[in-house]
């Protein structure tokens, strides 16, 4: 590989190529069937989906947002009610609770895994306390068992937040199952990603789904009828059709990630950049998809990193630059920078390389050459 040859953080052209006649077969199929609202492949993939993680029910929606949104709606969570979440996430979380008029309570995250903590759970639990939300960060399942043993013990719910982990399992159960419901995105990026927004919500309790399919469709279970005070979060029938056509694949793409990580792990021991990345750390309890591979680098320098990757066109991400308490936005609620520590550093340090499924041990290389450059160089000034 040329030593200017770009390499993408997600390249999801490479996906499309491989299935491009089926997706277009598929996508011709809903055009000449005018069914663009709740055709019948929203049905179908809801059923495949469903089977996949092992749940009851999957009911499709528009996108990972309408999916949170949608389980805190479900089970009636909003004004003077609070849910236990990480401050280390996507922004759509925390939204979600808000939105709902709910309270948000962060509880710092495992510096390791990144996911939610569950020895700093119980100090958080109050009587207002009506859900936990862990969220599956990066690929990998938080620790669910005790997360769920403190809910039982609490008599509040388990809202899996699964948006990055599709096809990830916790003690040998994929996640979907783990919680009172699951929320899902289908983001081009993800393990399993559409072409758009897209989104899915999982539980095996009759009642929960039964609600879910009304609230999507402005709270009707019999039209012009509203029961409940639902909106517009439909999944559109394109997006069900070409998720039908990717479905089958997901396990292999995630082997495909899993051996580029592994990849990586060996290429950073090769390289002699142990010191200056700290490797993502896999738990034992469960099998990591890989939605991202984030490392640790060392001593302040992930930011001149990152100038120094995209200068040569190396993609990378910082998943994420700033703690949920420390948003603008969030500042009303009182928290204060300081307050949990273990976030915070996280997001001083952590860089997400490229990973997808079609990464090759060439990419990676080029990815590791360039660090290299960069990380000699960076010891050469300190010298």
């Amino acid at each position: 590989m040329s030593d200017t040859t770009p390499v993408p953080l997600c390249d999801i052209h490479a996906q499309y190529a491989a299935l491009q006649s089926e997706l277009e077969a598929a996508t011709l199929r809903v055009l000449r069937s005018g069914q663009a609202i709740n055709g019948p492949d929203v049905a179908a993939f809801e059923a495949e989906a469903a089977a996949y993680c092992g749940a009851k029910h999957a009911i499709g929606c528009a996108n990972g947002t309408d999916a949170i949104l949608l389980a805190l709606a479900a089970l009636d969570i909003g004004p003077d009610d609070e849910v236990i979440l990480p401050p280390f996430t996507f922004f759509a979380t925390v939204g979600s609770i808000l939105r709902t008029g709910a309270t948000p309570v962060f509880v710092d995250i495992d510096p390791d895994t990144y996911n939610l903590d569950p020895l700093k759970i119980e100090a958080a639990i109050t009587d207002n306390t009506r859900a936990i939300m862990p969220v599956h960060l990066y690929g990998q399942c938080a620790d669910m068992g005790p997360i769920r043993q403190i809910a039982k013990e609490n008599g509040v719910y388990v809202i899996e937040d699964a948006a990055q982990s599709f096809g990830a399992s916790y003690r040998g159960v994929k996640c979907g199952t783990l919680g009172d419901i699951a929320s899902f995105s289908f983001y081009p990026s993800k393990n399993l990603g559409t072409l758009g927004d897209a989104g899915m919500v999982t539980t095996d309790d009759d009642d929960f789904a039964k609600k879910l399919f009304a609230l999507r469709n402005h709270g009707c279970e019999v039209k012009y009828f509203h029961k409940h005070l639902g909106w517009n979060a439909r999944l559109d029938t394109l997006h069900a059709a070409m998720l039908r056509v990717k479905l089958p694949h997901v396990d292999g793409w995630i082997e495909g990630r899993r051996a580029a990580a592994a990849r990586y792990d060996s290429l950073i021991v090769e390289y002699g950049l142990n010191g200056f990345f700290t490797r993502p750390t896999v738990s034992i309890e469960g099998m990591h998809s890989f939605n991202q591979y984030v490392v640790r680098v060392a001593d302040g320098r992930r930011d001149a990193l990152v100038a120094h990757l995209r200068e040569h066109k190396i993609g990378c991400e910082i998943y994420y630059p700033l703690s949920l308490h420390q948003q603008e936005c969030i500042r009303p609620l009182g928290y204060h920078t300081g307050q949990f520590p273990v976030s915070e550093a996280a997001t001083q340090s952590v860089l997400a390389l490229p990973m997808f499924p079609e990464l090759t041990e060439a990419q990676q290389r080029r990815v590791m050459d360039v660090t290299a450059a960069f990380a000699q160089s960076a010891m050469q000034r300190a010298a």
